[in-house]
């Protein structure tokens, strides 16, 4: 694939915010496999198990064109100092505090790593003309029906998380407009795969599932997702960085199918063999009822859309599952 002349003729290294996590682990692995020189920067906080982290991290360091760099974007000059001396032909950044749950209970970690840490990685990017493909969600579209397409208004989250996720790109708008910082942002939706996080619901569900434990279905399972495969995300992240140009654009990256949380369940159950204990509860505050991505514009301009679909996906998560059983299970559960 032919790249973007702007950015092929820098020669530095890939630069990966949050590399630890499960969209920038799996991000930076693809990068290495085709032979890119990638630095990972990540707190590395305990959000979800740092085991799981270092467990990813320790992956990528088995590959030679890897290196790691261990900083918190909101609290030092860490990461002006790394882009100053590494020179990254990009910046792609994934670090956020994550969680709509979480949100409530603690804001503060939302704003210092979101928005904070993000202002760092622009200002980084203004001091040294850096291009940078950043991540976004699908909350900033708040709790409504209908496709969800870029051109929406996404003025009324219903999450912290959700407006601190609509704040960064606010922010990106404004370096882009000030300073002409060639600028992509992504709208994720409900990722799974892999290696993915333990707060979850697929990796939840799963979990309680082989303990045999209750499982709690808010909005009584009624809620509905376009749950997106990893692989589909990250070809949707390599593709936005070789094909940026001049501008901020947002793009969707998401399944366009929509699927209700019983009907994921049913297809995990099925897949390990074990019948699910639920408690219905109502809908979770801050959760929206459903997500449904638009992926028209992701296709048209990046030349990418899903080719997994959910039944396939659960298949390939649950075998995961099942090959790494010992050390998931062994992971604290800290967002039951």
């Amino acid at each position: 694939m032919a790249r973007n002349p702007s950015l092929t003729k820098r020669t530095g290294p890939v630069l990966v915010t949050g590399a630890a996590g499960f969209i920038g682990y799996s991000v930076c692995d693809a990068l290495l496999q085709r032979g890119e020189r990638v630095i990972g920067f990540d707190a590395l906080t305990p959000y979800n198990d740092p085991a799981l982290k270092k467990k990813r991290l320790s992956f990528l360091q088995a590959h030679k064109n890897f290196s790691f760099v261990k900083g918190d974007l909101s609290k030092s000059d860490t990461f002006l100092s790394l882009v100053k001396k590494e020179k990254p032909r990009a910046i792609i950044h994934l670090a956020a505090q994550a969680g709509v749950r979480y949100s409530q209970e603690n804001p503060q970690s939302y704003i210092d790593s979101n928005i904070t840490g993000s202002l760092a990685v622009f200002e980084a990017a203004r001091l040294f003309g850096t291009p940078i493909v950043y991540a976004s969600s699908s909350s900033v579209y708040g709790d409504r029906g209908g496709v969800f397409r870029e051109t929406d208004r996404t003025d009324s989250q219903s999450s912290l998380y959700a407006a601190t996720k609509k704040s960064t790109e606010i922010i990106a708008e404004n370096y882009y407009n000030l300073y002409r910082i060639p600028l992509v942002g992504l709208r994720f939706f409900t990722v799974y795969g892999p290696w993915m996080r333990t707060d979850l619901a697929m990796f939840s569900f799963a979990r309680k599932l082989l303990l045999g434990k209750e499982i709690p279905l808010f909005a009584n399972g009624k809620g509905k997702r376009s749950y997106t495969h990893i692989s589909f995300v990250v070809e949707g992240v390599l593709r936005a960085l070789d094909r940026m140009k001049g501008g901020h654009t947002i793009y969707n990256l998401g399944e366009e199918r929509t699927v209700e949380t019983n009907r994921m369940l049913a297809l995990l159950s099925k897949e390990f063999g074990v019948a699910a204990k639920t408690k219905l509860l109502p809908p979770q505050k801050g959760d929206v009822m459903m997500t449904r991505a638009s992926g028209a514009k992701a296709k048209r301009e990046l030349g990418v859309s899903s080719k997994m679909q959910l039944e396939q996906g659960v298949k390939e998560f649950a075998m995961w599952f099942r090959e790494n059983e010992k050390f998931l299970l062994s992971l604290k559960d800290m967002h039951s």
